[in-house]
């Protein structure tokens, strides 16, 4: 099986191995490709494995043997999958490979707006101990995340996910699923009940026609002044520029993002002019454990489709 790999370089800088894809077929690898250039990178091969470069009806067209086209993600926005569909091409992504990374990173954010630590940090190393005359100097707040109200939007695998960390924290949880569900000590709620009651609100959904611009000026005023809005899921859940103003104006104590509409950032993007905002650069599937069950599951779905199986087919 001939096999041709883009984008590479947004799975592994050497630090992840993709050699266990070698021992089902003849690979070549490429970095970034332009749109216009993916046709003669895939040329003849067999299967395509990409992650965010897009496979449209007219690459197929012009890559007659192409056959199966494989996700180093879950999502699938960038795929033509009716065209594939039509052309009778597999189109497998990877289901729950990052769960425990993102959630991990999540909760990470609640903690930097709960404990002040960065702050805390920056402000040590410039100097302040060594000049304050007490041993602990309280110039940022710190909060406990005990008791307060944690609310998830998007109650799959990642919800529930950060949902149990954050019980184990002794957070009250509410949430909003798409379809009804129960689930041992969190509160299912309305979408406005969310926005209202939640101390920090995350977002573990995905992008569809409902969630785009979720996040807006309408549910942003329900939010309580000393709310945190965190965004580890699609960009374009978040209206980008009302946030910067809520931020901006105080309406919401503080927001941490890890994805954005378009990607990369832009120069001169309205977060770049918010306060209270940290930010990661989509970050929160990669951790090193994640990407290394990311390639053994890009390899499981091969063999599955070599084998005549449907193995995480979305054709």
């Amino acid at each position: 099986m001939k096999i041709t790999i883009l984008d590479k370089c947004t799975v592994t800088n050497g630090d992840v191995s993709l050699t266990p894809i070698e021992k089902v077929g003849e690979v070549r690898y490429f970095d970034t490709v332009p749109p216009c250039d993916i046709p003669a990178a895939i040329g003849d091969s067999d299967a395509v494995i990409v992650n965010k470069a897009k496979i449209t009806d007219e690459i197929m067209e012009k890559c007659p043997n192409l056959k199966f086209i494989g996700l180093f993600a879950t999502g699938y926005n960038n795929i033509d999958v009716e065209a594939a569909r039509k052309r009778g091409v597999a189109v497998c992504n990877v289901p729950g490979y990052s769960t425990d990374s993102v959630a991990q990173l999540t909760v990470a954010f609640m903690l930097h707006f709960a404990t002040s630590i960065g702050d805390y940090t920056v402000s040590t190393a410039r100097g302040d101990w060594a000049e304050s005359e007490t041993f602990s100097y309280l110039s940022y707040p710190i909060r406990e995340l005990a008791g307060k109200t944690l609310g998830i939007f998007g109650f799959g695998t990642i919800g529930k996910a950060v949902a149990k960390i954050a019980l184990a924290f002794g957070m009250k949880v509410i949430a909003v699923s798409h379809r009804p569900m129960t689930y041992d000590d969190v509160e299912f709620v309305t979408k406005e009940t969310l926005f209202s009651e939640s101390d920090y609100l995350t977002f573990h959904c995905p992008l569809t026609p409902e969630t785009r611009g979720l996040v807006n000026e309408e549910t942003l005023a329900l939010m309580k002044p000393s709310a945190v809005l965190i965004n580890t899921s699609r960009g374009g859940v978040v209206e980008e520029e009302p946030l910067r103003d809520a931020l901006n104006s105080g309406k919401i104590r503080g927001a941490a993002i890890d994805v954005l509409d378009t990607e990369p950032m832009t120069k001169g993007h309205p977060y770049l002019s918010a306060k209270n905002i940290i930010m990661t650069p989509h970050i929160a599937w990669a951790s090193l454990e994640a990407r290394e069950r990311l390639i053994g599951f890009v390899v499981d779905n091969l063999l599955a489709w070599e084998a005549g199986e449907r193995l995480n087919r979305v054709d």
